[in-house]
């Protein structure tokens, strides 16, 4: 399945900036090559821009080491944004990595403030799913235990959003129309865990509104947080959300989805095995259903994939 060109066109903006953003918590993967294909190549095709992005707020799991690798891999897959990466940003600081805007969320929460609820949480991941009766790996519903307790910001403490019912309609490049209601899928917010790391609901969609972000292009696993982050962008002052392209995940032959751990499928190691860049791009363009074959297809030639015209 491919987006609509004709009718990307018409929602973007001449010139849309889009955007890929790795998290360095591992090796890249067939799977995020997939992405990557999605991303240069709507952009390619229809004139927009891409921004390379790193997402580390995960300070605990994120590695220097992973994104210098991401950085190489994607050099050596011929894929070059058009914003970013700088020399500065395979040193020192840059907006392009969340771990050095501290500042720019912060300012974000303030803006929060002014509009909405914010207030501190102690509740833990834990104790949230047991009183929600959920399962260890479901995202469980934050009941709103912490909204009324007046709680003063503190180490050990989280920050929270609240979110008031209703529903959020948009309509996804590839899976049509949708409308979820963020207060009963997850609740109020939570934008700062409680060890102080901003969490991938708020930083991202922060990033997107500084950003200017057009086209948010990324797997279906992430399609029920679209709701929440439009609803969160609002509330920043973005009234028009970006527009959504949530394209299907690689899965293994057992059926779980690829890691960042699964060696057959990563990228330094299949550039280890001799495979050329282009043939890893054939490739994860073969198992997305991008093309009738593995064959080999270089990052000039991308933009074919998505020509519903082309022969395949």
């Amino acid at each position: 399945m491919r987006p609509s060109l004709d009718d990307l066109a018409r929602r973007l903006p001449s010139r849309f900036l889009t955007r890929y953003a790795p998290s360095p918590t591992g090796y890249l993967h067939l799977g995020h090559v997939v992405n990557a294909i999605y991303v240069w190549g709507l952009a390619r095709a229809l004139g927009g821009r891409v921004l390379l992005r790193m997402e580390d707020h995960d300070r605990q799991r994120c590695r220097k080491t992973h994104e210098q690798a991401i950085l190489d891999d994607l050099d050596w897959l011929g894929l070059e944004p058009d914003v970013g990466p700088t020399p500065s940003f395979r040193g020192g600081p840059s907006p392009l990595r969340q771990s050095d805007c501290a500042a720019e969320y912060e300012e974000a929460v303030a803006r929060l403030r002014t509009s909405a609820c914010v207030f501190a949480c102690d509740c833990s991941r834990r104790a949230i799913g047991q009183r929600a009766g959920t399962r260890v790996d479901v995202e469980p519903r934050y009941p709103g235990t912490c909204r009324a307790r007046d709680l003063e910001p503190a180490p050990g403490r989280g920050l929270r959003l609240a979110i008031d019912p209703g529903d959020e309609p948009f309509t996804d490049a590839m899976q049509g129309p949708h409308a979820h209601d963020p207060s009963r899928q997850c609740g109020d917010l939570l934008i700062r865990d409680r060890v102080g790391q901003w969490t991938y609901q708020f930083a991202v969609t922060v990033d997107d509104c500084r950003q200017g972000v057009d086209l948010v292009v990324r797997g279906l696993d992430l399609l029920e947080s679209t709701a929440r982050q439009i609803r969160l962008a609002r509330l920043l002052g973005r009234p028009d959300p970006p527009v959504f392209c949530h394209h299907g995940l690689l899965f293994r032959s057992d059926g779980t989805k690829l890691s960042k751990s699964n060696r057959d499928t990563g990228v330094r190691d299949l550039r280890a095995r001799g495979m050329t860049g282009a043939a890893v791009l054939g490739r994860a363009a073969f198992e997305a259903g991008l093309q009738a074959e593995p064959w080999p297809i270089d990052a000039v030639g991308l933009p074919s994939l998505f020509d519903t015209t082309a022969r395949r």
